[in-house]
């Protein structure tokens, strides 16, 4: 079974084939695997659910959503596949399932594992598991859940996805293939363009690839952006790297080290 959180709120048999639900079940199915096997009280997920528009009754609401979700778990058993539970206990639910089953807890795990096999220097490795990580995202986050929850659960994954996407990137510039990383960073940089450290990184990728012009243009935009938005200007690394950059320094070279780099 793979519950996806990370696009659409879909449930996905070992086959592939996507099990029928209603959006009610599955934002339910969502409210319950944002925290998988773990209880969770019927005052949260109603607010999870429906936050002040309230259905007449909104406890008998939830339990006819949980029997529809029981039902569509059950499919999956039936299909064959290791499938799941909404177990019910004193004033809650817990979704009983294996935490790999839910990909946003799968998401986690290979980045927390990315980041111990970067530490130990072991630069492939992670960059596969940054890569299978980042291929779990298959669009904005719990896209049919409106709720303010939904909203603060999204924000807290985008800047996990911020950071999964800066960590490779770096790995990349630090094994000398700037050109793999310039799309990556320029889609990051677009939904963060006040993210000092991701324009950075734009920059020095797109120089490193001998598109010089383009990072002085990028630093230009940006600079012009915090000026409108903030009234300041740029902090002093990100002007040192256009600096050197306009000078094309020795120290941009694909052999400095790209934190050193950044902080210098």
């Amino acid at each position: 079974m793979n519950i996806q959180l990370l696009g659409y709120i879909e449930v996905h048999t070992a086959s592939g084939s996507r099990v029928s639900m209603s959006n009610g079940v599955g934002l339910l199915l969502a409210a319950t695997a944002w925290t998988p096997s773990a209880f969770t009280a019927d005052a949260e997920v109603i607010e999870r659910l429906w936050e002040t528009q309230l259905p007449e009754h909104p406890r008998n609401a939830l339990y006819t959503l949980a029997t529809r979700l029981r039902k569509a778990l059950r499919c999956v058993t039936d299909s064959g596949g290791a499938g799941g539970e909404l177990i019910r206990r004193h004033g809650g639910y817990v979704l009983a399932v294996d935490e790999d089953v839910v990909d946003t807890s799968r998401f986690r795990h290979l980045v927390t594992q990315a980041k111990v096999a970067r530490r130990r220097n072991e630069a492939e490795r992670a960059l596969a598991l940054y890569g299978e990580a980042l291929a779990l995202w298959r669009g904005e986050p719990l896209s049919n859940m409106t709720t303010a929850w939904a909203a603060a659960a999204r924000l807290t994954l985008h800047h996990e996805h911020r950071d999964a996407v800066v960590g490779r990137a770096e790995l990349i510039l630090q094994l000398g293939r700037s050109d793999e990383c310039v799309a990556p960073l320029h889609a990051l940089a677009a939904h963060h363009p006040l993210d000092e450290h991701v324009v950075g990184l734009l920059m020095l990728a797109l120089h490193r690839s001998g598109r010089q012009e383009e990072a002085l243009r990028c630093y230009q935009a940006t600079r012009a952006l915090m000026i409108d938005l903030l009234g300041d200007e740029p902090g002093p690394q990100l002007r040192s790297l256009h600096e050197r950059i306009l000078c094309r320094s020795e120290s941009l070279r694909p052999d400095r080290g790209v934190l050193d780099l950044m902080s210098s």
